[in-house]
Formats: C-alpha cells, sequence, structure tokens
C-alpha cells in the first residue's frame, strides 16, 4: 500500500484542490527556507518529526532533502533516537495519570507540574526498567553528529507533534540552556507544523487510490 508510487497520484490535488494546493506549497517554502535554523537543521527535525507522525512518505521524502542539504547518516540516526527518547518519554510522565486513576484522586487539571513528583512510584514498582529508561533518555541527548542544541530543537518539534506539555516544557528549558533562541524554536516548531499537515497531504495518495478502485 505505501509505495513510491503512490506519490504520483499526488499530482492530481493540484486539480482537485488547487487553491489549498498553492496555499500548502507556500507553507511548505515559507517553513523550510534558511532562516535563523538553517535548511538542514529543518530537514533534519523534519525527520524527527516524521518519525514520530509515522508517515513513510514524509519520512521518505525528508530523507532525501536532508541528505541533498548535506546531513549525513549518523546525524539523522541520532536525531530519529531523540525521537525515540520523547515518544518514550512521553509513555514515562503521562504515568502519573496512571497513578492518579489507580488511586482515585482527581486533579483540578490534567496536566500540574506537580504530576511529575509522582515518577517515583515507577522507580519504586519497575526500577530495573526505570534504571534502563534514564540510561536510554541520557544517552539520546549526548552530544554526536549533532549538538545538544540542535537534539532538544528536535525534542521540542517532536514533543509538539506528540502534544506532550511536559515534555514540550522539559525540552524547551533544555534547548534554551543548550543556547537556543526563541526564534529559532519557533522556526522548529513550525517545521512540526508543516509535517502534521504534510503528513494528512501526502496520505491523500491512498484516499484516491482507494477511492478508484
Amino acid at each position: 500500500m505505501y509505495t513510491k508510487e503512490n506519490m504520483k497520484r499526488l499530482k492530481e490535488v493540484e486539480a482537485l484542490a488547487p487553491a489549498q494546493m498553492q496555499g500548502f506549497v507556500a507553507f511548505s517554502k515559507g517553513v523550510l527556507h534558511d532562516g535563523v535554523l538553517t535548511r538542514k537543521e529543518k530537514e533534519i527535525i523534519a525527520i524527527a518529526v516524521a518519525h514520530a507522525t509515522e508517515c513513510p512518505y514524509c519520512i521518505y521524502t525528508h530523507t532525501k532533502k536532508a541528505k541533498e542539504a548535506g546531513a549525513t547518516k549518523q546525524e539523522l540516526a541520532e536525531a530519529v533516537m531523540v525521537t525515540a527518547a520523547i515518544e518514550a518519554g512521553g509513555a514515562f510522565t503521562h504515568s502519573t495519570h496512571a497513578k492518579a486513576a489507580y488511586e482515585g484522586s482527581e486533579a483540578a487539571t490534567l496536566y500540574p507540574r506537580t504530576n511529575l513528583n509522582k515518577l517515583s512510584y515507577l522507580q519504586e514498582h519497575a526500577p530495573t526498567a526505570f534504571a534502563a529508561a534514564q540510561q536510554f533518555f541520557s544517552a539520546a541527548f549526548q552530544p554526536g553528529a549533532l549538538t545538544v542544541k540542535l537534539k532538544e530543537l528536535c525534542a521540542v518539534a517532536v514533543a509538539h507533534t506528540s502534544e506532550c506539555p511536559y515534555c514540550i516544557e522539559l525540552h524547551t528549558k533544555g534547548a534554551k540552556q543548550a543556547g537556543a533562541t526563541e526564534a529559532e524554536l519557533g522556526e522548529a516548531i513550525f517545521v512540526a507544523s508543516l509535517l502534521r499537515a504534510g503528513g494528512a497531504y501526502t496520505h491523500l495518495a491512498l484516499m484516491l487510490e482507494a477511492y478508484d478502485e
């Protein structure tokens, strides 16, 4: 079902929804051009986000674009491991809601920062997994082919994709500490926005294929 041939169907969208397609193309160009972040940096962030949206078309397209912009295989691998860490971290931090539900407690708000104080229960009940998770999270953000700042920007973009408020707060602070500016954070977040839109757009290919069967 997911083939490169599918992507050829996307040419039909220009005739089916011309104004919307024109807007999407302008949006894409506006987000991915060189700004305070380079095109290469934005494509690396796009790869991280595409692995969160799990869109095979986006992964394929932006891997090609990242390579053209000069990204190495090692840089892309490190970006994807940041995604894996954020996805794991989102489940990890949201376990505080499971604890609250299990205890029958009702908070005034679903996402109080104090929820994170409850994470120690995981260490108590699953100490081996807890220690391994902490090791993984730490390793994912060590400097390597990518700087800590770019990894944190990838993390912020992915966190806006997974919609984890705990991850957004933690990694926005991490990005700031690593030297990221508000402008860089804004551009990274727009890459996430574009990739979410792009995932819907590229899957139009499957809709068109199904419609014509």
